[in-house]
């Protein structure tokens, strides 16, 4: 990996994932030049963590660390906006706070894929659930052409060959993913009307392919996420109302292009309810 990396993390209460998620970028082989943390208004003691424990833990390490607090929630697209403008990364990732590293080498491995495919604006990792046996929460996302979403390989063994295997994507989900400043610079921000979460990721991937790019997942690098703790758990918003809201404007923005693009059929695409254990239900998953 030859170019500067900056993670961004968004903050809005739930300390302990927090505490995880940051934990573990420093503990990843290697760590990021710069991680940014904007902090949403959280009222849970994550502001003082942030501020102290956190920040000495960078000094320590040697790692940039540039935290923005927020006074109330200003929206995850706000929220990961204010941090793009002050990023120095060529390669920025963004992580969702309910994230857990298990590669060690995740941010390398998804680097060496952007420097391998000059083609490829964003790579993104295979998501697992956090506890054991650790399936597959998302192996890529795919569009159908009446514009359902479907999580490939959802509720799958963590080793299922069909989610073993590098592939061009139609979307990722930003719970965790790298791409380039060059893409950032020619693209822009996150699409503010998608605040305060829900769907602003799939636009973005649609936008950068719009604009040339391709959208690459790669099952080399893992990560384990909680799904859904800050988002489906804040009291700030109906998450299931933003949900139909945003994905009905995402239909109508792209439907020009996922109407033609061979998506998974509809019956594919119907939701695997699964029950998530919370942090304090496990054992902390193991960083491989």
């Amino acid at each position: 990996m030859k170019q500067r990396t900056t993670v961004i993390v968004v903050s809005y209460n739930k300390r302990p994932y927090t505490e995880l998620c940051l934990r573990g970028m420093l503990e990843a082989t290697p760590s990021p030049e710069q991680i940014i943390v904007v902090d949403n208004g959280s009222s849970d003691g994550s502001v003082v963590f942030l501020e102290d424990d956190f920040a000495e833990q960078c000094r320590a390490h040697g790692t940039e660390y540039v935290l923005i607090a927020n006074s109330d929630n200003a929206g995850a697209c706000t929220a990961r906006n204010q941090a793009l403008k002050v990023t120095n990364g060529d390669y920025i990732a963004f992580c969702d706070n309910d994230l857990g590293v298990r590669s060690h080498n995740w941010l390398a491995t998804l680097a060496d894929t952007l420097e391998q495919y000059p083609e490829v604006g964003i790579a993104g990792p295979k998501l697992l659930f956090a506890h054991a046996p650790y399936d597959i929460e998302c192996a890529g996302v795919g569009i159908s052409p009446n514009g359902r979403v479907q999580y490939f390989g959802r509720g799958q063994s963590k080793d299922s060959p069909q989610s073993c295997e590098p592939k061009t994507v139609q979307c990722l989900t930003s719970a965790c993913w790298l791409m380039r400043r060059e893409l950032y610079e020619q693209i822009g921000e996150l699409d503010e009307i998608f605040n305060p979460a829900q769907f602003e990721d799939f636009d973005y991937c649609y936008r950068a392919r719009e604009a040339g790019w391709e959208v690459f997942y790669q099952p080399a690098a893992e990560m384990y996420h909680f799904e859904n703790v800050t988002t489906a758990g804040s009291q700030d918003f109906n998450f299931k109302y933003i949900t139909i809201k945003h994905g009905k404007l995402f239909k109508d923005r792209w439907q020009h292009m996922f109407a033609t693009e061979n998506g998974p059929p509809d019956a594919d695409c119907k939701w695997l309810d699964i029950t998530i254990k919370s942090i304090e239900e496990i054992d902390t998953p193991p960083i491989v």
